[in-house]
């Protein structure tokens, strides 16, 4: 059965607040909306305001965890005092309440039992305070993983530091500074990435839906302090249950575009074997690359 992916050519707040009710799902309890929050001096992230009407709609938490690179990187997200600072900067603190998920241990471990590359996945702690999960993803490209979805929020998103040093060296490290000098190949990491995926899916399971926004689309992603501008015109927003089918559709949509920067951008996903994401979910039962586009 093929899953079902809601899409449109309009790109708003207002759209994406349609495309939900679309889903016909009404996510119970406290509701952890998963964000990226934009790197500073990153240009292309999607800001609050644009959220806002879809977050207050759900009255969600929004969501984020600090991440793995170093100062080095250029990047201050690596530090909750830093992080939070700007999230601050970016507004999201002016209209929602916020939490780093991961700024106090312990971790969250999380067994994935049929892990291709991982056997565990360690999420932020304050993960199990939520009820249920609304993802909300810019779609673009990304340097390591090829491209940046739904998935990629499940995975590196809901990561601690730790758990994101553990996907990106496919398991042989949680040392945030060791991880980068023993980086998985182009295999393994998106293999960790789907077993991570899989591991927030299962918890979350009839309880989490998934929003794509197809705008700004860069090869690079919202993590870059220096990210190259948008190779393509926007296309538009998707909905679904499925993280899976929602990714695959909009990589879909890319290769149907009349863009003739559609080449740049995948290159990207398919130089870093990208698609293997979605092949690696779908193998492990977190989603169905089959679906039926339903456009509105």
């Amino acid at each position: 059965m093929r899953s079902k992916v809601y899409f449109t050519r309009t790109i708003t707040p207002e759209a994406v607040v349609r495309l939900y009710g679309a889903l016909g799902i009404a996510l119970p309890g406290k509701v952890a909306v998963k964000v990226h929050s934009g790197e500073k001096g990153n240009q292309n992230f999607l800001h609050p305001e644009f959220w806002r009407p879809m977050v207050e709609t759900v009255g969600g938490t929004i969501v984020e965890c600090n991440t793995a690179y170093g100062d080095a990187s250029g990047g201050v997200r690596d530090h909750t005092e830093s992080h939070l600072q700007l999230m601050k900067e970016h507004g999201w603190t002016q209209y929602f309440d916020v939490d780093l998920m991961d700024a106090e241990g312990p971790d969250i471990v999380w067994p994935i039992p049929n892990g291709k590359v991982l056997q565990e996945n360690r999420v932020g702690k304050h993960i199990v305070n939520y009820d249920s999960m609304l993802v909300l993803a810019h779609f673009k490209g990304h340097p390591a993983g090829g491209y940046g979805g739904a998935l990629k929020q499940l995975a590196i998103g809901c990561a601690s530091r730790a758990g994101k040093a553990l996907i990106h060296s496919a398991g042989r490290t949680d040392d945030r500074f060791e991880t980068w000098k023993q980086h998985a190949s182009n295999i393994a990491f998106p293999e960790a990435m789907a077993d991570a995926a899989s591991s927030v899916v299962e918890y979350f399971k009839g309880r989490i839906a998934f929003i794509n926004v197809m705008k700004n689309l860069s090869v690079d992603c919202d993590c870059c302090a220096v990210a190259e501008d948008p190779c393509m015109k926007d296309i538009g927003i998707l909905a679904s249950l499925d993280p899976v089918a929602a990714d695959q559709a909009c990589i879909d949509l890319v290769l149907q575009a009349d863009d003739p920067g559609k080449a740049h951008f995948m290159e990207r996903v398919n130089s870093r074997n990208g698609l293997h994401t979605l092949e690696a979910a779908a193998e492990l039962g977190v989603g169905s690359r089959e679906y039926e586009l339903i456009e509105l």
